[in-house]
């Protein structure tokens, strides 16, 4: 019998139940709602019997090393050895010899090897994705609509493995994100008889009326979907081999769940951080600072992990990052409405924009110092409603206090404010009376920085703005 390293909440041993032994499972589970560790505890009882002696698990570049640093640890028992490794394009002898010692197909432990989806756009992530799954396998894909475009090259690498495992498993909490074509791909990859053998345009042709349409201009013709049909078909044929899991369903979650999605700063902000980071030590050792002074030194450093800088002259400059990528990842991920706090204005302007292009402009509304007082109780009241606002874009400064918003179960920190006071408030927005779910509270995190560093402090409740002293930001950044 399966001892499990953490106890299941019930919807996740119904889930296990039902999956457990197939070969070919889809877990659709909303976040906040445990999926990770289902996948993890499936794996496990399988090694335990035998069934499996490897695991490749796909996640997208901001959940990958959730896995390795969080999930593994967390929820693997002790008493299951085991070898475990993130992919990365490294070509140094140590790691080399880390990829050889996975390899080896003599380790009776269970090998866990974790990649980001990206790394199956590259040859070298492919060609070693292959050589891994030599063995009694499984493969996991987290967040699976990353694989929805049929022809995207990391899609057509990721199908092209799934003939060299023995079971596949895809999770996410939402497996259509913009229209029932996103099915094809997932389920492709669990088995192609779940559609019955059908290619992508047989699929298109049975479930999607299509036109031919012009392109603006007129340049060129485009097929064009205009409605979708056969759709509750397609329901029976995917139910069998999946499993839905919402957050109202599960009474048995907590109150508050609190998950953190990691951002990797780009070369160009590595580059600003690390200047950043040089000036701020010399001010550090050339003066006795106050408590103002390391604010000022690690908004700026804070600044340049959500993809931003300003210069002297007060103008803001746009550093290429990951962070607004990530958001929109999740809001993909994500059913039902959200609340998005950022600390800065710069900030929700560019997440407004681009929610608005790609969800339209009246499916957000925004509340900040800015906008006007009639405005902020049209926002409030429009997102409260059974409207088309699904997105209320914000800062805790202004919108942390006083206001109900029990309509999202979801609240996205695309950055925090270091105001601990804040934070409290701002959580409580959706969790007051009036809700009627657990509240998901997920953080975006640059690993490494100062962005960290915050978060963390904030789950320990420490209050930043006044306990930090000059003498403690080298320590800090």
């Amino acid at each position: 019998m399966y001892k499990f390293k953490t106890e299941p909440y019930e919807h996740q041993k119904d889930a296990l139940k039902k999956c457990w032994n197939k070969e070919a499972f889809a877990i659709f589970a909303e976040m906040g709602t445990g999926k990770t560790k289902i996948a993890l505890d499936n794996a496990c009882i399988l090694y335990n019997r035998g069934k499996i002696d490897r695991l490749l698990v796909v996640a997208p570049k901001g959940a990958y090393m959730n896995w390795v640093d969080l999930e593994i640890p967390t929820h693997v028992p002790d008493y299951i050895e085991k070898n475990v490794l993130a992919w990365k394009p490294s070509t140094s002898a140590k790691y080399r010899a880390q990829l050889k010692n996975i390899m080896d197909l003599n380790d009776y432990r269970l090998k866990i090897m974790v990649m980001n989806v990206e790394a199956f756009s590259t040859k070298k992530g492919l060609e070693f994705a292959k050589l891994f799954l030599i063995g009694k396998a499984m493969m996991i894909v987290d967040e699976s609509t990353t694989i929805k475009n049929p022809q995207a090259k990391r899609t057509k690498n990721i199908l092209s493995l799934a003939k060299e495992t023995k079971y596949r498993r895809i999770m996410t909490g939402s497996p259509v994100t913009q229209s029932p074509m996103d099915l094809w791909a997932q389920m492709d990859f669990l088995d192609p008889e779940i559609l019955g053998q059908q290619s992508y345009y047989a699929f298109r042709t049975r479930y999607a009326v299509v036109i031919t349409a012009n392109a603006a201009g007129g340049t060129h013709k485009y097929q064009k979907i205009v409605k979708f049909k056969n759709l509750s078909q397609l329901g029976q044929l995917v139910s069998p081999h999946s499993y839905r899991i919402l957050k109202k369903d599960c009474l048995d979650l907590p109150d508050k769940v609190y998950t953190r999605r990691e951002v990797e700063l780009t070369d160009e902000q590595q580059v600003a951080y690390k200047d950043m980071k040089s000036n701020a030590m010399a001010v550090l050792q050339g003066h006795s600072l106050t408590a103002v002074n390391v604010l000022t030194q690690l908004i700026r450093l804070h600044q340049i992990t959500c993809g931003h800088m300003k210069t002297d002259g007060g103008d803001t400059l746009d550093l290429k990052n990951n962070r607004l990528d990530e958001l929109m990842q999740i809001l993909g991920e994500t059913t039902g409405k959200v609340i998005i706090w950022a600390n800065y204005i710069h900030d929700i302007k560019r997440i407004e924009k681009a929610i608005s292009e790609e969800y339209g402009s009246s499916s957000c509304c925004t509340y900040y110092g800015a906008t006007l007082q009639e405005d902020r109780q049209t926002c409030i009241n429009a997102f409260q409603g059974k409207t088309s606002i699904r997105f209320f874009i914000g800062n805790t400064q202004t919108g942390g206090y006083g206001i109900t918003l029990t309509a999202a179960s979801t609240v996205i920190y695309y950055s925090n404010n270091y105001d601990l006071e804040k934070r409290i408030q701002s959580e409580d927005r959706a969790h007051r009376i009036g809700q009627k779910n657990a509240v998901l509270y997920i953080d975006l995190v640059a690993k490494g920085t100062v962005d960290d560093k915050i978060i963390k402090s904030l789950r320990n409740k420490v209050n930043i703005a006044k306990e930090i002293s000059g003498e403690e930001l080298s320590t800090w950044i």
